[in-house]
C-alpha cells in the first residue's frame, strides 16, 4: 500500500543528527524500530510497571507489554490512514523508555527531587535516553535515531526545556513547542493510541486485582455499552470471557472513531505534505462523543483505581524508596555505577540513573542502602 501525501516518508526524512549510510535493506524508520528493540533501556520496561507494582503479580501490565499494545494499536490505524507504519512503531516502542520505575509514582518523586535542578520529565527523559544514555555505538552516544521519531517521543515539554532544547538544536525536536505547531500524523496517532491502550488495559488490570468491579463500571458509558452488547449476543457469558469481550468491542469502536474522525478532518484541512500536516492543528482525533466518554472513562479510573487506597499505600512506598535513593547518591555518588558517578552535574546524574532503574532493582538497592524493605 503507498504511503498518503501526508505521511512521513523515510526516503525524505529530516536525518539524523550524526549522518550515517543508508542501510541497504531497511528504511530509515525501519532502522529506527530496530536500534529501538535491541537497546537495553527497551530490555528494562519488562520490569518497570503502570499502575500495580512489579511484586504485586505477573499477570499486570508492565511498560513493555504496554509499549507493545500501543505498537500494534498504532499500526492498525496507520494503516487504514495510508501512515507509515514502521515509524508510528518505532515511536510506540520508545515512547516510556525514560520512564522511572514504580510507574507515575516514581516520576511525581524524582520530579519532586528535581526540582532545584530542572525537574524531571519522563519524556524528555525518554528523549535523552535515545540521544544521551544508550551506549551502544563507537561514533557517538544514544541511539542517533531520525528527526521523525525523536520529534515523535517528545510528546510533552515545558517551554523551559523546549528553550534549552533548542538552543542545542536549533530548529529540532523542541521547536514546535516554541511556535505551537504539531508532531507528524504518525506522533499524533501514538499519542492517542496511548490513551485508548492505557484506557482498556487499567479496565483490565484494576478488574483483576479486585480493587474495581464489573458492576463498578456500569457507571462508564463507553464500557458499559459493549458489556451489554457482549451479553446480549452471549447471554451465558461470564467472568473474564465477558470482561475481555466488552473490553475488545471497546476498542475496537475507539479505533474506527479515530479513523473516521481523521479522515474527516484530514478531507477539510487537505495537507499536501507532512509539514502540511503539522501546520493544520491536531488532525488525529476522536470524534466530539467519542472523546467525551474517552474523557468520563479516564475519570473513572482516577477516582476508583489510580487513588485507591491499596494503590496510594503502595505508590506511597514506592516515592519514599525514589526520594531515599536519590538522597543517598548524592551523599555518596560511589555507591552508584562508575560512569555515573563520576558525570558533574551529580543531580541530573542521579536521576539519569534512578530513572534508569527496573522496579526490582530499585527496591533492592533501597533495601542495600537503607536497611529497609518498603517493598517486597
Amino acid at each position: 500500500m503507498s504511503l498518503a501525501a501526508y505521511a512521513c516518508d523515510p526516503a525524505a526524512s529530516r536525518g539524523r543528527r550524526h549522518p550515517e549510510a543508508a542501510a541497504p535493506t531497511r528504511t530509515e524508520f525501519q532502522r529506527d524500530r530496530d536500534r529501538i528493540v535491541h537497546s537495553t533501556a527497551f530490555r528494562r520496561l519488562v520490569y518497570k510497571t503502570q499502575v500495580f507494582l512489579n511484586h504485586e503479580g505477573d499477570l499486570f501490565r508492565t511498560r513493555l507489554t504496554h509499549s507493545l499494545e500501543v505498537a500494534q494499536l498504532g499500526r492498525s490505524i496507520a494503516r487504514a490512514l495510508r501512515l507509515n507504519e514502521d515509524l508510528v512503531e518505532a515511536i510506540a516502542l520508545a515512547h516510556d523508555l525514560g520512564h522511572t520505575p514504580f510507574g507515575h509514582a516514581g516520576q511525581d518523586a524524582l520530579n519532586d527531587c528535581m526540582k532545584d535542578h530542572g525537574g524531571f520529565e519522563h519524556n524528555l527523559q525518554s528523549l535523552r535516553v535515545v540521544d544521551e544514555l544508550e551506549e551502544r555505538y563507537p561514533r557517538y552516544d544514544g541511539l542517533n535515531l531520525c528527526f521523525e521519531t525523536r520529534e515523535g517521543i517528545l510528546k510533552h515539554c515545558s517551554r523551559a526545556n523546549a528553550e534549552r532544547l533548542e538552543a542545542q538544536e536549533p530548529g529540532g525536536v523542541g521547536r514546535r513547542f516554541l511556535d505551537r505547531s504539531q508532531p507528524s500524523l504518525e506522533a499524533q496517532l501514538c499519542n492517542l493510541a496511548d490513551e485508548i491502550a492505557y484506557n482498556a488495559h487499567d479496565i483490565d488490570d484494576g478488574v483483576r486485582s479486585g480493587l474495581i468491579s464489573m458492576e463498578q463500571l456500569e457507571e462508564v458509558a463507553l464500557f458499559a455499552r459493549f458489556r451489554r452488547e457482549a451479553l446480549a449476543e452471549h447471554p451465558d457469558l461470564q467472568g473474564r470471557r465477558q470482561l475481555y469481550e466488552a473490553i475488545r468491542r471497546m476498542l475496537s469502536a475507539q479505533v474506527y472513531d479515530v479513523i473516521a474522525a481523521t479522515r474527516a478532518g484530514l478531507d477539510r484541512a487537505a495537507p499536501r505534505s507532512a509539514d502540511q500536516a503539522r501546520h493544520s492543528g491536531p488532525l488525529v482525533a476522536f470524534s466530539a462523543g467519542m472523546a467525551q466518554q474517552s474523557a468520563a472513562l479516564k475519570q473513572f479510573l482516577l477516582r476508583n483505581l489510580y487513588r485507591h487506597p491499596q494503590v496510594v499505600e503502595t505508590t506511597g512506598q514506592a516515592k519514599r524508596v525514589v526520594r531515599e535513593l536519590f538522597a543517598a547518591y548524592c551523599a555518596d555518588p560511589t555507591q552508584m555505577q562508575a560512569g555515573f558517578a563520576a558525570r558533574t552535574d551529580l543531580p541530573r546524574a542521579v536521576a539519569d540513573y534512578i530513572a534508569g532503574m527496573t522496579d526490582r532493582f530499585a527496591a533492592r538497592e533501597h533495601e542495600r542502602l537503607t536497611g529497609q524493605r518498603l517493598l517486597p
